[in-house]
């Protein structure tokens, strides 16, 4: 049986405190040298001071403290706890992030071992747990005031539990006649464990339960016969209820103190009442495909002029749309502001497009922001412009910036490559499909943000280092006789 458990020693000490120490170095090497302030972290640290300081979750409005829900209290609690703990500076926060991080290293590393043959566990355990200490694309985001960190943590711990689950021969208990004594209770128990974990992420970012959208989609392939359907529901009613039972405190706060029911936080992190430009934001949608749009445009809006030179070819389909869109940013220009009828010619505008060219909007479009949220160098919180074109001008200009940007572009490549030919190499199994399935949601889900940010797929490096372990650590030969071996035993699923 492809399964083990997770009380079971995967790999030495040293190997386990060589890896760890190396990463540690890694995330205070950020922390001392690139510590990042971004706009977002100026409303968790103020959330966290006033629950802390006054016991409100809110913000001081003109003078006066006013509970809000434009962010969920996930990451303020988590900064609220390190102020009392460890005292309010951004260091303190940044050096418990690098030790939480840490522990989102060893999660990789026992997901790895989970989809791992027996034989080569230990192998790419110990390759998985190297990979994610020594993986720079998580380890700066310790020296920031963002979810991030927090976020991958409570994901990968998730996938963990979906993954042990999904291993278990125990759970397929309908292949008796009868359930072994405390099965049932432990098939309900794991299920409300994942969904109430799943509950704390969306508490930091509320695309969390995507995780159990894949979960569900995975246990319907593994669950399809009608036999097992009654199975099947319970475990993703069980899901649901660990979901509700950590969302709960949060909704009744909102309702209680709001006067309304909200379980997650706002898509655009608005408070009640604000007004969205939703038009303006489908209208980008059918041409922003770059992370350094978003600067120019989406986070200039209300602070700054918009002007039609700084927008990209491929926001115009002709000298008319041109001046026509010329026109509508002069009447925002007038007043730094976008009206509702203003809001409703950008969406005629993004309408218009769509029914142009519906492949553009529909495939296209979300195909190249895919491309650019994993493939886009990640140097995003660090002193270097993500620039490589044209290569000959951009390294006269300087050396060291193109040198880092090229370097951490063909890392993401490579980390890439290494997860494909991971997968490609060991197929076997429901969990291995639930990982692929968690990361393709997400990654389609996300595209329908109004910026494009390679951050958005922080969360789904646990699944690629996990998976480029297997490429590591899986010699050819074996892993094709492993295959062979699950096409005549299939995975543990229930007939």
């Amino acid at each position: 049986m492809r399964t083990t458990s997770m009380n079971t020693r995967i790999f030495s000490y040293t190997q386990l405190g060589l890896a760890l120490l190396a990463g540690l170095a890694l995330r205070l090497y950020f922390i001392v040298h690139f510590p990042f302030y971004a706009g977002d972290t100026k409303f968790y640290e103020e959330l966290a001071r006033n629950w802390l300081d006054h016991g409100v979750y809110g913000l001081f409005v003109m003078g006066r403290l006013v509970p809000v829900d434009m962010r969920t209290p996930g990451y303020p609690g988590f900064l609220a706890a390190i102020y009392l703990l460890l005292g309010r500076g951004s260091r303190a926060v940044m050096l418990a992030q690098a030790f939480l991080d840490l522990g989102t290293c060893v999660l990789t590393a026992l997901i790895a071992a989970q989809l791992a043959p027996a034989s080569r566990r230990t192998v790419v355990a110990t390759a998985a747990l190297w990979m994610a200490a020594l993986c720079p694309f998580t380890a700066n985001y310790t020296a920031v005031v963002l979810t991030e960190t927090l976020a991958v943590f409570l994901t990968a711990l998730a996938l963990l539990v979906i993954v042990y689950l999904l291993s278990d021969p125990v759970m397929d208990f309908s292949t008796a006649d009868f359930a072994p004594r405390g099965t049932v209770f432990k098939f309900a128990a794991w299920f409300v464990l994942a969904g109430f974990i799943v509950g704390l992420g969306a508490l930091v970012r509320p695309e969390a339960p995507l995780v159990l959208a894949a979960a569900g989609l995975a246990l319907c392939l593994r669950w399809r016969r009608r036999a097992n359907w009654p199975k099947l529901i319970l475990a993703v009613c069980w899901m649901c209820v660990g979901l509700l039972f950590a969302l709960l405190p949060w909704a009744a706060r909102n309702a209680r103190t709001l006067g309304r029911i909200e379980f997650l936080g706002p898509r655009y992190a608005q408070s009640y009442g604000d007004f969205i430009p939703r038009g303006f934001f489908a209208w980008t949608q059918t041409w922003m495909t770059r992370f350094g749009d978003a600067y120019m445009v989406n986070w200039k809006l209300g602070k700054e002029p918009l002007r039609v030179d700084a927008l990209p070819a491929s926001a115009f389909d002709s000298d008319a749309e041109r001046a026509r869109v010329a026109a509508l940013l002069e009447e925002y220009d007038a007043n730094l502001r976008i009206t509702p009828a203003l809001d409703h010619q950008f969406a005629i505008l993004a309408r218009e497009r769509a029914v142009r060219h519906p492949w553009r909007t529909y495939v296209s479009m979300p195909a190249g922001r895919i491309l650019a949220m994993w493939f886009t160098p990640r140097v995003e919180l660090l002193p270097f412009s993500g620039e490589l074109w044209p290569p000959g001008e951009k390294w006269r200009q300087n050396r060291a910036d193109f040198g880092v940007t090229l370097g951490f572009g063909i890392l993401g490549i490579v980390y890439a490559g290494l997860a494909l030919c991971g997968l490609w190499r060991w197929r076997g199994g429901t969990a291995a499909t639930f990982l692929i399935l968690f990361v393709a949601i997400r990654t389609v889900a996300l595209t329908q943000l109004q910026t494009v940010e390679p951050r958005y797929v922080v969360e789904c490096f646990p699944v690629v280092l996990a998976f480029s372990a297997l490429a590591w650590a899986i010699p050819w030969r074996q892993a094709a006789t492993e295959h062979d071996t699950l096409r005549a035993v299939p995975d543990v699923v229930s007939e």
